[in-house]
């Protein structure tokens, strides 16, 4: 697999990551300014994880995947070097984190952005997971 390749996944990547930016900063607005034209943030917020700590680790999976998006954009860098190996595994990851998430959609029938979220967030890494996966008839 060329790294050329990579670029054809970017548009898939960067708009999961948009998608959980505009997550991130909808629960920042209401939880610092209170904007009520958003959802109230026991809608935005599981409680799993308080928020003070919740948000930085937002940010850190931001950066993390911004990285990620911009070696497949530009086709080059750590994110896009094929490893097929890790492909397996991020394949299996993000399968058993997206069927983790149904399942507590199913039991709780509440947390319906939070759960939603971490579906794009197990789409990013399932996407990644395929890119690699495939690298796999490229190296043999």
């Amino acid at each position: 697999m060329t790294f050329e390749a990579s670029k054809r996944y970017a548009p898939v990547l960067w708009g999961l990551l948009f998608l959980f930016v505009l997550r991130v900063a909808g629960q920042a607005l209401v939880y610092f300014f209170g904007v009520a034209f958003l959802p109230p943030m026991e809608k935005w917020y599981s409680g799993l994880m308080p928020y003070p700590y919740l948000l930085p680790s937002q940010a850190a999976i931001i950066l993390l995947f911004g990285k990620v998006c911009l070696d497949f954009t530009k086709g080059s860098g750590f994110f896009v070097q094929p490893r097929p190996a890790l492909g397996k595994g991020l394949l299996i990851f993000g399968s058993l984190y997206f069927v983790a998430m149904i399942v507590r959609l199913v039991i709780l029938r509440t947390h319906y952005i939070p759960i939603f979220f971490h579906c794009v967030l197990a789409g990013f890494i399932l996407t990644v997971g395929k890119y690699h996966k495939g690298a796999a008839k490229f190296l043999s």
